[in-house]
């Protein structure tokens, strides 16, 4: 398969009005996209950046100018765009978003009629469309504004709350983005209301968008949680399709804490696929070990949701994550969903009669550093042999009883560094000296 030089690990992704997200590139990815094939309804949403309305009318007017419809949804989570497709029986959808990225970021991604990420390779297509002339079709598509959609997807994952699993004294961190469009709604439709729920970091402006909120910034939510002497706090990023959690002693609960939960709760429902989890190579191996101990099988694929979910459906695996809070329960969503993990998690401890001020202690991970080296070259520079020459000199000092996992990220010009072993002493010692050795390369 030929290199992708626009999409990254999860879409399009730059500064805003510079690079690769100006509003001519919009215009030619919505262009693409109906070329590509997808049909002539297409749905869009967006976060809440200032430069979110600017892509969004390039990025409808490529998609009119090739015949189709668009229905725009307005600031919504990327997971309400993937019940919004399948909702309206759409041909596909995009999120204008850059996720975690700081404000002055943004991104485009494109979601199939199933609701989920395009593959490496449907991506690779749309990009091969963007050099070509306008197809100056003989009719132009309409555009629709369609605000409901932002109700009916948080009343949807409100329905999913057993309300007997509603805690009291919780606290939802909206990351300043999608989801203070959702979290109210979700809210008053749930058990919630009438409880002691805290809605925090809801400034829809878009110039805060993940500055000290959310995922990026747990320090926040886990000072409130525990200032406020809460049970629980969520935690969500700018399009809301990951989930951290504060518990009660102001700990963080992430990713791998999160499967291990869920992955208990599926099996003892005995729903489809429960018999494997998929997770990335992040993921700290005591997760892999708890869930040998309950006869579930761990599956390792890529860093990206996206892998996560071939994966799942390649081996037929209920349940999927990162340890940066992308779940996917296959039974209820087709995309990272932090939401709905958020009501999936309460049903879980609720279930399963799990105290959850004790989960991190039981869990007992590895210790673990990961360390991000800025680069100062493009990521397709990186001569990754030689990097992975270094690696190898320091890797037989943990064979068999740890790991290191050097990458580049998809979305962010940075070199990550991943240690891990049972020795706290001896992660410190690896990651101190590979950050020193690989310092050369950025």
């Amino acid at each position: 398969m030929s290199e992708r030089k626009l999409f990254g690990t999860d879409g399009v992704r730059d500064l805003a009005n510079q690079g690769n997200m100006t509003p001519e590139t919009a215009l030619k990815l919505g262009r693409s996209f109906i070329k590509f094939g997808h049909g002539t309804k297409t749905v869009i949403g967006r976060d809440t950046r200032v430069s979110g309305r600017m892509l969004e009318g390039a990025l409808s007017s490529g998609i009119i100018s090739e015949g189709a419809d668009v229905y725009l949804a307005g600031i919504i989570p990327t997971p309400g765009i993937s019940f919004a497709i399948k909702h309206l029986n759409a041909a596909g959808g995009a999120v204008i978003s850059a996720s975690h990225n700081p404000p002055e970021y943004n991104g485009i991604k494109f979601l199939g009629s199933d609701g989920c990420k395009l593959s490496d390779d449907e991506e690779l297509a749309i990009e091969g469309f963007l050099d070509h002339e306008p197809g100056h079709s003989p009719e132009i598509g309409s555009i629709y504004d369609a605000p409901d959609l932002v109700r009916t997807y948080a009343e949807h994952i409100a329905s999913l709350l057993n309300p007997d699993a509603a805690l009291d004294h919780v606290a939802f961190d909206c990351s300043n983005g999608a989801s203070g469009m959702t979290v109210p709604i979700l809210v008053e439709r749930t058990p919630f209301a009438s409880l002691d729920t805290h809605i925090i970091c809801r400034e829809l402006d878009g110039i805060h968008v993940n500055l000290n909120a959310g995922v990026m910034h747990m320090d926040n939510l886990t000072s409130y949680v525990k200032s406020h002497g809460l049970a629980l706090g969520f935690a969500f990023d700018g399009d809301a399709d990951r989930l951290l959690i504060s518990d009660g002693k102001g700990r963080v609960i992430d990713g791998d804490i999160i499967l291990w939960v869920l992955a208990r709760w599926l099996k003892m429902r005995n729903s489809a696929g429960s018999d494997k989890v998929v997770v990335t190579v992040m993921s700290n191996m005591a997760l892999e070990a708890h869930l040998a101990q309950e006869g579930i099988k761990t599956l390792r694929c890529p860093v990206g949701d996206r892998y996560v979910l071939e994966t799942m459906r390649e081996s037929g695996a209920g349940l999927g994550g990162e340890q940066s809070g992308h779940i996917i329960a296959s039974e209820f969503t087709g995309t990272g969903d932090g939401l709905c993990t958020a009501m999936l998690f309460l049903n879980a401890i609720h279930d399963l009669k799990e105290d959850p001020s004790g989960l991190i202690e039981r869990f007992g991970r590895y210790p673990q550093i990961l360390t991000n080296l800025r680069l100062k070259r493009k990521r397709e520079e990186v001569d990754m042999n030689a990097v992975n020459a270094i690696v190898s000199e320091y890797q037989e000092k943990v064979q068999g009883n740890g790991r290191i996992f050097i990458r580049t990220s998809g979305t962010e010009p940075l070199l990550r560094i991943l240690v891990e072993a049972p020795e706290k002493s001896l992660v410190e010692e690896l990651s101190d000296v590979l950050s020193s050795r690989l310092e050369e390369f950025c």
